[in-house]
Order: C-alpha cells, then sequence, then structure tokens
C-alpha cells in the first residue's frame, strides 16, 4: 500500500491546488485502488500572515508542528506543506514532529540541477524572492538565482497577497506577471522558479516565457514518489 500523505495547508487555494496536483499524478502513476489516502489540514491564513510580518518564525513553526499533530491523528505517514513562505519553518516544525516532513526547497533545487541550469529567475512574495529559501541552496550548487526589480518585488507581493490567496485571478496581474518573467528572460535567465503555490493560477508551461520549475507541482510529484516507496 502506498504511504498516507498529509498536506499542511496555509493559503487555501495553495493547499487545493496541491491536492488537485497530487489526485492528477495518482491517476498516471497509479491504479484507481493504490491511490494514496491523503488528509489536509490548516490553521487560519492570519495566524501564519501575522507570524511572518512579525518575523516570528517559531510561531510559524508551531502552526506547522500543530497541523502536523492533527494529520499523524489521521493516520498519514509523513506531511508536505506547498508554500514557499513557511519553508524557512520546517526546520523548526520537524523538532517534535510525530511525522517526517518533505522540503519543498530541496526538490526544486533537484529539479534545477538536472536540466543543467546556472541560472534562474523566481517569483514570489518578498520573503520568497528577497530571502534564501531557494537562493542559498542553488548558490551552493553553483546557480545563481535572480530576483525580479523593487518595484516588480511589491507588484507580485500585492498580487499574490491581496488578489491570488483569495482565488481572484485578473487579466492584468497575469500580463504582470508575465511581463516581470519576460524581464528575467532578457537578464540571462534560463528557467523560472515559481515561488508561490498560487502563482501557477495565472501562469503554467504554456504561457511563461521561460521554463516553469513549479515548485507546488514538483513537490506533489516526489511526495506521490515517496508515498509509492512503500509498495
Amino acid at each position: 500500500m502506498t504511504k498516507h500523505i498529509g498536506v499542511v495547508g496555509v493559503s487555501p487555494e495553495g493547499a487545493s491546488l496541491c491536492l488537485r496536483q497530487l489526485s492528477r499524478q495518482a491517476a498516471h502513476s497509479l491504479p484507481p485502488r493504490e491511490h494514496p489516502r491523503i488528509s489536509l489540514h490548516n490553521e487560519p491564513l492570519a495566524e501564519y500572515i501575522e507570524a511572518i510580518e512579525a518575523d516570528d518564525w517559531h510561531r510559524v513553526g508551531d502552526l506547522l508542528r500543530r497541523s502536523a499533530e492533527v494529520l499523524a491523528g489521521c493516520g498519514a505517514e509523513f506531511c508536505i506543506t506547498p508554500d514557499n513562505a513557511v519553508q524557512y519553518a520546517i526546520h523548526l516544525a520537524e523538532h517534535g514532529s510525530p511525522i517526517p516532513w518533505l522540503a519543498l526547497p530541496d526538490l526544486v533545487a533537484d529539479a534545477v540541477l538536472a536540466d543543467h541550469r546556472t541560472r534562474v529567475g523566481i517569483i514570489g512574495t518578498r520573503v520568497v524572492t528577497m530571502g534564501s529559501t531557494y537562493q542559498s541552496l542553488l548558490g551552493i550548487r553553483g546557480v545563481q538565482v535572480l530576483a525580479p526589480a523593487g518595484e516588480e518585488i511589491s507588484s507580485l507581493d500585492r498580487i499574490i497577497f491581496q488578489e491570488l490567496i483569495y482565488g481572484d485571478t485578473r487579466t492584468e496581474s497575469q500580463r504582470e506577471i508575465l511581463r516581470i518573467v519576460a524581464n528575467l528572460a532578457s537578464s540571462g535567465c534560463e528557467g523560472v522558479i515559481l515561488g508561490s503555490s498560487e502563482t501557477p493560477l495565472l501562469i503554467n508551461s504554456e504561457n511563461s516565457p521561460l521554463p516553469v520549475y513549479d515548485a507546488g507541482a514538483i513537490l506533489a510529484e516526489r511526495a506521490l514518489g515517496f508515498a509509492m516507496a512503500s509498495r
């Protein structure tokens, strides 16, 4: 049997996309009777936003661990979260967690390296684009991660926090994100990391000016592979 997957939700839209990606991966990889059990738990998004804005990563870790405890009680054997902004706190959540975690940045880095990229762009919230979620991990492996310009980061932050986390998709916002990615391409990027679980609502491999590394889709694929390892 496949392992029971626990999904720790942060943004409801991001968690919903993750569930859909897991289901689609299972449909392509497994017979119907062997699809994994998937459980989802989330604490209120507002609590995460308040903790991140206060730079209180121990609080973020506590929220993540609380969900892991609930998921373990449901029978989940490991857990994931598709939310990029909270990846800083995964190592904090792991302490005292009753089940193991799959960390998103490592999986995305593996995908970028497999394609022999040397420079990739990243889009996401300010915490992700200006932080070290991917930058340090890829940097020590010889891959430069290029962030958008300052005003573009502000635009992405607004689109994600004021629109996408509520499922609000706007044509003008899609044009803005695609313009930002085109600028990254002009700066020599060979691909772009979608470092926000909601950005696939507006950008994908079909409309992007650059090859896309959809962090959520990569996580779903690897989580399913981990779940299948016990078969």
